[in-house]
Order: C-alpha cells, then structure tokens, then sequence
C-alpha cells in the first residue's frame, strides 16, 4: 500500500498557523489535498503521534481533525490498518471514479465537451476518394490481416523514421485505435493482477481498460510542470508493476510536453525496475505553436528501447476513421499480434488505405490542421478568461485541452448540473487513477471560434449552478481560502 510520511505530508500541506478551530482547518486542508489530486487516494496517511509531533499540534486537535474528515468519507481507518485515503461514496454507493468516457447521444441545444476531438480534417474526404479505388483490388481477398496492410505499415514506419526513430515495417501492427493497441500491448506482456503504472491525472479510457483486462492500475501523480521520474520509479518497484503507460507529448488531459532530459531518465529508470514502457502519442502531431514544433523532443522510444509506441489517426485527422498502430521493438511484433487476436481479427482495409494516403500526404495536411486547433485553443482560452476569471489554467502547446484549476472543489457538482446550462462536461474525478482532482475540469477546445463564446457563458451559468449545489453524499465543510 502506498504510504506518505508525516514530514511529505506536512510540506504538502504547507507552513504557517492553522485559522480557528485548528482541527477544521487541517481536516479541510486535508480534504483539498485529496479534491486536487496530490494526496492520492489509497495512500496510508500517518500515524497521530508523529503527525502531532511534525505539524506541532496537539493530539487532540489531530485526532478531531481525522474523526471530521472520516465523517465526511475522506479517511477510513481500521484497527491495524491505519487511516487510509478514500472518496465518500456517490449516491450509488461507488466510488465518483469508475466510468470511462463513453460517447452518447446529446440533445441538439447541448455542446458536449467530453471529449477531445475534432470535426474531421481537410482532406479527408479526398483520401477516402482515392482509396475507393485502390479498394477493389483487396476485394478477391478474405479481408482478415491482422499486422495490417503492407503500405499502412510502410506508410507508418516512414513517418517514424521522418522522426528520427529507426522503424522497420516490420515492427508495426495495426490496429482498431490507440485504445485497442494499449489492450494488445498490454495483453501481450502482463497477466491477471499484474500492476501498470499510469499517471494521474491521466486519459480515462485508459484507466478502464487497465482495469477492465483485470489489471490493476497503480498512481505516479504529476507535479504541476510534469513528471516525477523518482517517484514513477519508487511506484515501479513498490508496486511491482510490470509496465508504465505514458502520454509524454500533449499529456491528457494537462497539455504538459515531457523534455528530452525527463525522457530519457525516465526511460533509463523503467529500464533498471524491468517495466515496458507503452507510450501514447495520440496527439504528437498537434503541436500548435511553430517555437513548440521547432524543439519537438524525440519520440521516447530512443530512450527506451524495450518501448511500445501507441498512435491513432483519431485526434490528428478523424476519429471516425478508428485506425491506430504499434511500434513495438525490434522482434516484439509478433507477441502483439497475437494478443491483439483475441480482440479483433484486423482493422478496416479501406480506412487502412486512407491514413496510409493521409500520412504520405505528410505537412500540407498537418500544417491546416494545426492552425484550425490553434484558433479553437485561443478562442475558448480568451472566453474562459472573459466569463470565468477565477479559473486557472496553462494555454498548452499542442493537444485539444485546457486543464482547469477551479477556485473551489466543485468539479462533481459542474458535471451534473452542467446539462441544465447547455453543456455537459467530463468530471475531473475520471481522470484520476483514484479519483480525486474535483478542483479540477478538463475543457477541450474543439467548439469552433465562432461558438466559443457560448461555451464560455454556458459554463460560467453552470459554475453558478454548481456553487449552490449540496454534495451528493454528505455536507463538506467550505475550504479554507
């Protein structure tokens, strides 16, 4: 079980005098560690005697300080256990963390920003066009092909070699999205029980797909300017966990780019604990800016041989087009085959000719696309300032996300109340590998300039909403400024 000390607790908590009554204001200090994310969940809290000894408060005040916040569902203790972090129980009794995201129909005067994609590119059409007629010649054929089509291959073996990364067709597979390469790789190298390091916050899906292969999912939290290379490798080694999932360019939902020094540490770290690192690089081409675009760092397989590399044509060109490929290494190929058979038996022959028509197209695509994202970042960046101003957030670099700080722990209750405004919006809870983050809302900016400043008075309505909103399992007592 993860534990924190009473020293990382008390710096995570911060100096200065406690307001009156001390015992409240630890517990709702306490409480908005958790909400934000740093005290993750799970995590053995310490014992009362060396927490009043570190934070210099009385035993009194500590132990009311963990009956408030045990009340309020935030720590359960049990004889020989200890007080452990948890979450209050929504209205069904699960915990508010469970559900990935799952697309669904929306009513037509509702914008729905729960997902971060794109209408489909320029130039999709034509190269749907142009594989119509490259079509016929496959139809003679059984239509099964599990590694993929020979030219989608080459098509993306080029483009990593374009990169900088050596990569032979033969080290590529195919398949149905970035979603079902991280299930073959995943499937290909652990077994039931087995732990995967993922970060958190961090995509949802992914989440769930850890978990749903009957593999456990364990935390390594981002700090606020990225990753925590002692700290992936420490959960490595007490976890036991046989592979790491990283999003190292654009991260989703933050928009953090990890830097060339980051990866390859990082990269050398996993390689002394023997966990594969799976890397996604859904959204590596959606750098938006051209200063970001002119220092891009390497893929992180350079640093890292034993990497499998995720890519999806979904957030670059169209999410309709559920294609996505595998690099993995040198001989690794075959495993992924195989594993990835008891998924599905290929990917679509005539959206495989498509991205591989899409990618040889290269830049003059790439180069519309960006700028397309670049103005829905900045619109929506420049409403949310107008509307909602005590909202905080990074305008990323690339990626289709803003990750917003909001100015209380009122994430839950903006997600479901969002809808009688307008909208409907992802909880910050999913992105949490154990929930949490409820001071924490992920924006995509897909919505088209033009309709940006409706999202913006949209939310600022529902925030207002969700200010005068009860809790759904208990009252919590306001935070301390």
């Amino acid at each position: 079980m993860r534990t924190i000390s009473a020293r990382s607790l008390a710096l995570l908590l911060g100096s200065g005098p406690l307001p009156r009554p001390a015992y409240r204001s630890l517990a709702d200090a306490v409480r908005r560690l958790v909400c934000d994310g740093r005290l993750l969940v799970g995590t053995r809290l310490p014992s009362e005697r060396t927490l009043t000894t570190e934070l210099g408060l009385s035993r009194t005040t500590v132990g009311a300080a963990l009956d408030a916040l045990r009340d309020e569902g935030f720590v359960s203790t049990r004889r020989g256990s200890g007080s452990v972090v948890c979450l209050p129980a929504g209205p069904s009794g699960l915990a508010l963390s469970q559900a990935g995201l799952i697309p669904t129909d929306v009513p037509p005067d509702v914008i729905d920003l729960t997902h971060a994609a794109l209408p489909a590119a320029a130039g999709v059409t034509a190269a749907y066009e142009r594989a119509l007629a490259e079509l016929p010649r496959f139809l003679a054929t059984a239509g099964y092909d599990p590694r993929g089509l020979p030219e989608t291959r080459r098509a993306v073996a080029g483009w990593f070699e374009g990169r900088g990364l050596p990569t032979s067709p033969d080290q590529v597979v195919v398949t149905s999205g970035a979603h079902g390469g991280l299930s073959a790789v995943l499937r290909a190298h652990l077994e039931v029980g087995d732990r995967v390091v993922v970060e958190s916050p961090t995509y949802p899906n992914a989440i769930v797909g850890v978990r749903r292969s009957a593999y456990r999912a364990v935390a390594a939290q981002l700090t606020p300017t990225g990753w925590d290379v002692e700290g992936i490798e420490l959960a490595v080694r007490q976890s036991g966990a046989r592979a790491a999932y990283l999003i190292p360019d654009h991260q989703n939902p933050t928009g953090l780019v990890m830097d060339d020094a980051t990866r390859a540490a990082l990269g050398a770290a996993l390689g002394r604990v023997g966990a594969v690192p799976v890397v996604d690089e859904t959204f590596v081409e959606l750098d938006l800016d051209e200063e970001a675009r002119n220092r891009r760092p390497e893929p992180f397989a350079l640093s890292a041989r034993e990497t499998h590399t995720l890519g999806s044509a979904g957030k670059t060109w169209w999410g309709g087009l559920r294609v996505g490929w595998v690099r993995a290494p040198v001989g690794g190929a075959e495993s992924v085959i195989e594993a990835r058979h008891s998924l599905d038996l290929g990917t679509a022959i005539l959206e495989q000719l498509v991205v591989a028509d899409l990618i040889e197209q290269g830049e003059a695509l790439l180069v519309e696309r960006r700028r397309e994202a670049r103005a829905r970042r900045d619109a929506l960046a420049a409403t949310l300032q107008r509307h909602l101003p005590d909202w905080r957030f990074s305008v990323p670099t690339g990626g289709l996300n803003l990750w917003c700080e909001l100015p209380e722990a009122r994430g839950d209750q903006l997600a479901r109340v969002a809808e009688t405004a307008g909208v409907r919006l992802a909880r910050g809870g999913q992105f949490g590998v154990a929930g949490g983050l409820d001071r924490w809302l992920r924006v995509p900016f897909c919505a088209a300039p033009d309709q940006a400043d409706e999202v913006g008075r949209r939310l600022a309505q529902a925030w207002q909403l969700a200010l005068r909103e009860r809790p759904t399992a208990r009252e919590v007592t306001p935070l301390i400024a």
